[in-house]
């Protein structure tokens, strides 16, 4: 499993920077981050890729992210 640290990063930063792990035909992600915005905006995009997203881990300060691909993708 690749991580990305998209911690301190404000949006679109987040989003962009999974997108282009993603675009590398990555099976599964962990993205590890700071900010509820940026939690749902990587969330959201990888949903709407067709992505499964499941948050493993989540503080006041702090979330992660397990994106994986859906069979078929």
């Amino acid at each position: 499993m690749d991580i990305l640290d998209v911690r301190g990063l404000s949006c679109p930063l987040p989003v962009l920077k999974t997108q282009k792990f993603l675009d590398k035909g990555i099976q599964e992600l962990q993205v590890m981050g700071t900010g509820n915005t940026a939690k749902q905006n990587v969330s959201k995009f990888a949903k709407s890729k067709g992505y499964n997203v499941e948050v493993t881990g989540e503080t006041v300060d702090e979330w992660q992210i397990i994106i994986s691909k859906k069979p078929g993708l």
